[in-house]
């Protein structure tokens, strides 16, 4: 994998210089958050941020968009006019659960609106330091050596920029006199300190072996019924989760019933209508129910299907449930309360 070096003063110089690929997105700070919101103005930008209250996942697969219009017997799809964008400042977890994504929306269920999104977006990475809600050193996803076109590694004066793909490399090739592709073993020593000194800043640290054996056994517990009376089934969990999947379709038929549109928009399984069928029998109607299936599919159902777990530890289920139902709380639970 190639690496180059970018000083820090030119990182805004390029990101203009990529607006004539795309669109180009990164962190903004609103109040006392942080959004992926459009750099129109480039001071906007805020490299300090932790966690965005919506994770990049939104780029591709929006919260609600139309896949196709319709009129008469004719239809027409809505893929041929998607921008190209760039996302600038996506951290290591984010990058794992695009990973995941791809595992279930170009693997197991090919879907063409996501494929078409993730072909016309560049996923730029950038490093990070963890608060006292990201465990994703526990998770091993702390780091991405794959699922970017480029990662910019902060090392104080300048970045080191590893290039993931060959879109990568056609963006770094926009500029490329931006940027110095001699590394010396003084940056190499430099990256090695600041990997060990970033690696011990977790102060959350979840121990998760074992997790679908201990899913298993706590399949019949208690503690479902005892968190979903807890549980105000609001979905905010699964909204700002960067591997939930989950949608829904709907139809807007205007009034001749002759033209409309399809629309797909987030679901969660916490809602109560969520495994409702036809002849109104629901399969999880209790939210203990709805609670058990979420953390079986992060902690459990994923890792036997794919072989690692659904949860890449950004803690925004810690930052965002308001009655403290999470990962850490759960896991803890799970394991006698330690």
């Amino acid at each position: 994998m190639k690496v180059l070096k970018l000083k820090k003063q030119y990182l805004k110089d390029y990101l203009h210089v990529l607006r004539s690929w795309g669109e180009v997105y990164g962190p903004v700070k609103q109040e006392d958050k942080y959004v992926y919101d459009l750099l129109d103005d480039l001071d906007k930008l805020d490299t300090r941020m932790l966690r965005t209250i919506l994770p990049a996942k939104k780029f591709l697969v929006p919260p609600r968009f139309t896949t196709f219009t319709f009129k008469d017997h004719t239809y027409e799809p809505e893929l041929n006019n998607l921008p190209n964008r760039v996302v600038f400042g996506v951290h290591p977890c984010e990058i794992h659960g695009i990973v995941i994504l791809d595992k279930f929306f170009l693997e197991r269920f090919p879907d063409p609106y996501y494929a078409e999104r993730r072909r016309r977006t560049a996923i730029l990475g950038l490093s990070c330091v963890p608060d006292d809600k990201c465990f994703a050193k526990s998770t091993n996803t702390h780091f991405a050596e794959f699922g970017f076109d480029l990662a910019f590694n902060d090392l104080d004066d300048f970045f080191l920029v590893w290039v993931g793909s060959s879109l990568g490399d056609d963006l770094i090739r926009l500029k490329l006199e931006l940027f110095d592709e001699e590394i010396k073993q003084s940056d190499l020593q430099k990256y090695m300190e600041w990997r060990a000194w970033r690696d011990a800043q977790y102060k959350l640290n979840l121990d998760l072996t074992a997790m679908p054996d201990i899913m298993e056994l706590n399949y019949e517990s208690p503690l479902w019924e005892k968190l979903g009376e807890k549980c105000l089934a609001c979905g905010a969990c699964s909204m700002v989760c960067p591997t939930c999947p989950c949608y829904n379709v709907i139809d807007q038929i205007r009034p001749n019933k002759t033209e409309g549109k399809r629309e797909r928009l987030w679901d969660s399984c916490m809602y109560k209508q969520f495994a409702l069928v036809a002849g109104g029998h629901n399969f999880r109607e209790k939210r203990s129910q709805r609670v058990r299936l979420w953390y079986t599919h992060k902690l459990k159902a994923f890792i036997t299907e794919f072989g690692k777990a659904a949860c890449v530890g950004c803690g925004r289920c810690i930052d965002t449930c308001p009655v403290e139902i999470n990962v850490k709380t759960v896991v803890s639970e799970l394991k006698g309360g330690k």
